[in-house]
């Protein structure tokens, strides 16, 4: 396909938006990179799939389909076969797994389960080819909805900029090294579905999507319809809120990492230069420093707390953070006691 000349009916503006996108961030999805697709059948991942097959003949990709059957219902065995018919046809090598009974009982039990399922996946193809790249087809809709979902749970700034572009995976045995990759948030749910249409792909619909006792159900259904009643075009405004806030995140943590280097003490952090930031600053660096150091991530309120505990004329004191994990404080350094374990 040669976009320049527009000589495919497969070059489509969607297509030619996600090119766009990929060539803006190279380092996203590689040239001639092993994919690991997230594929559920519905319409999102399909869109996705869709896109990655016509646009292989550019970046050259190694495509590889994973499809996870949580069981939630009668035919979503018959989903997992048609699925793996069409990419068998489509000569996409294609990997499955299909939950027990009661282990995918909830929404984070089953991405649990997807992730462990996913690492099995990696190891198999990374003996073929290197594989670093998980791709989902979380959309600027999905974006929306997380943001809802995380503000009426409770969350800090940077709970809010929520389902980056690209993360580290954390699974077992992979370390940072595999990236997930959402290429899907420049379109909305609308988008995909069209997207589907025009590349005349099959989807396979999941009636758990319909069931309003997941909580990420009844935002789509109820909260996100309300507020476009309210204001029509609400949740393309809230999508494009939380890429902001995650873009600010990523910039206050490069921020961090070099009022980090100003206050570095070699066995931790030297208190008297952390006094002269405020409360809210110092727990920010706080929070990097042990992102950093890998220890356990804490609450918002706990790194406010220890921020206000070494602050100006406060004594020298101890903290634990989580299991075998401590911050001591003494006049002079702010010190991390990792776990022995």
């Amino acid at each position: 396909m040669n976009p320049s000349c527009d000589s495919s009916q497969n070059w489509s503006p969607f297509h030619k938006r996600l090119h766009e996108s990929l060539l803006g961030n190279p380092k996203q999805l590689p040239r001639g990179a092993a994919l690991l697709i997230a594929v559920s059948g519905g319409q999102d991942s399909m869109a996705l799939l869709g896109l990655l097959i016509d646009l292989q003949r550019i970046h050259k990709w190694k495509l590889h389909v994973w499809h996870g059957d949580h069981a939630w219902h009668p035919k979503s065995k018959q989903i997992a076969q048609e699925l793996k018919n069409w990419c068998e046809a489509k000569k996409i090598p294609f990997l499955g797994d299909r939950a027990k009974a009661g282990t995918t009982s909830n929404e984070s039990s089953a991405r649990n389960w997807r992730y462990q399922k996913l690492a099995l996946s990696l190891n198999k193809i990374c003996s073929l080819n290197i594989c670093e790249h998980v791709l989902t087809a979380h959309n600027a809709s999905d974006r929306a909805e997380t943001l809802l979902l995380n503000l009426a749970r409770g969350t800090d700034l940077a709970g809010l900029g929520t389902l980056r572009s690209q993360r580290p995976l954390d699974i077992s045995n992979f370390g940072e090294k595999v990236q997930l990759v959402r290429p899907m948030l420049i379109f909305n749910r609308e988008e995909t579905k069209s997207i589907c249409n025009e590349l005349n792909l099959p989807i396979w619909i999941d009636p758990s999507n319909q069931d309003n006792c997941f909580r990420r159900n009844l935002i789509r259904h109820k909260i996100i319809p309300l507020f476009e009643e309210i204001h029509p075009g609400s949740s393309k405004r809230i999508a494009s809120l939380a890429g902001r806030l995650a873009n600010y995140r990523d910039d206050q943590e490069s921020m961090a990492l070099l009022a980090i280097s100003a206050v570095d003490h070699p066995k931790g952090l030297c208190r008297q230069k952390l006094l002269n930031m405020s409360t809210t600053s110092r727990a920010t660096l706080l929070s990097i420093w042990l992102k950093k150091a890998n220890a356990p991530a804490i609450s918002s309120r706990q790194l406010l707390s220890i921020s206000n505990r070494i602050g100006a004329k406060k004594p020298p004191g101890r903290i634990s953070i989580a299991k075998h994990w401590e911050i001591n404080w003494t006049r002079e350094l702010v010190e991390l006691i990792p776990s022995q374990k």
